[in-house]
């Protein structure tokens, strides 16, 4: 089974819209950016569409902006060489941080509060699981990448849903872990890394990593690998439409409880 991202993002924005539409203005989404590239200006356009298609407003605004009049912020990551990113990410009040960003907003979700948001990649992969019916609980799963927007959210929720997780990166990691593995996530960001012969047939792969390659955005699985898959997300179009949807539904959230 190969994962039609965009239609899942889609699904997930209709309903968002739906909900965003019953309050009694539209959702303010304002995202902090420390500096334009051609990347950022790129990741901007696309958060705007889908914010469009959530029923949100959306503003840009520069780093140290006043904020207080938004229903939800995100900040555009990376952040400028010498700045703080854990300074300015911690001071997300928890009640606008739509990301899941901050050590405070992290903390709850890592403690499986009540009614805490879950970060977009997490839900994103949960979305995934949800669509292929697949069962995560007492399997084998290793996630490769320890970061803070994908690694290491999605090995906590893996945590939670009961399976046994295992998490590699690259300098210190083993891949000859892939293949004994049941459920594979991959946020490395090196092209190619994960090849057919390194899984076991019909391992779920879910390919969270992008790069640049001849020009080209890649994910961290050669996509042969989707062969020998029971469930494979491409790149592009797999993961990041669904995260990106995740986003803008925990930015509605947000504005609902206030």
């Amino acid at each position: 089974m190969i994962i039609d991202g965009k239609q899942i993002a889609a699904d997930i924005l209709a309903r968002t819209k739906a909900r965003a539409a019953k309050l009694s203005h539209r959702p303010k989404v304002v995202a902090i950016v420390g500096e334009e590239t051609p990347a950022t200006r790129s990741y901007l356009k696309i958060k705007e569409r889908a914010a469009v298609e959530a029923g949100c407003a959306f503003e840009t605004r520069a780093l140290g902006s006043d904020y207080s009049d938004a229903d939800a912020v995100i900040v555009q990551l990376p952040l400028p060489a010498g700045s703080d990113q854990k300074e300015i990410l911690d001071a997300i009040p928890s009640e606008k941080d739509a990301d899941v960003l901050s050590a405070f907003s992290r903390l709850q979700f890592e403690n499986d509060e009540l009614d805490t948001l879950v970060p977009p990649v997490a839900g994103a992969v949960a979305e995934i699981l949800k669509a292929g019916k697949v069962d995560v609980k007492e399997k084998r799963a290793v996630v490769i990448g320890s970061g803070w927007l994908v690694g290491a959210p999605v090995a906590i929720l893996f945590a939670q849903l009961g399976a046994d997780v295992s998490t590699i990166t690259l300098e210190a990691g083993d891949l000859g872990m892939l293949k004994d593995a049941d459920l594979i996530v991959s946020g490395a960001g090196s092209p190619g890394l994960i090849k057919p012969e390194m899984i076991k047939e019909g391992v779920v792969l879910i390919d969270a990593g992008t790069s640049e390659s001849s020009g080209k955005v890649v994910g961290d699985a050669d996509p042969a690998c989707a062969a020998k898959c029971s469930l494979f997300t491409p790149v592009p179009g797999g993961v990041g439409p669904i995260a990106v949807a995740k986003l803008f539904e925990n930015a509605v959230l947000l504005a609902e409880r206030k």
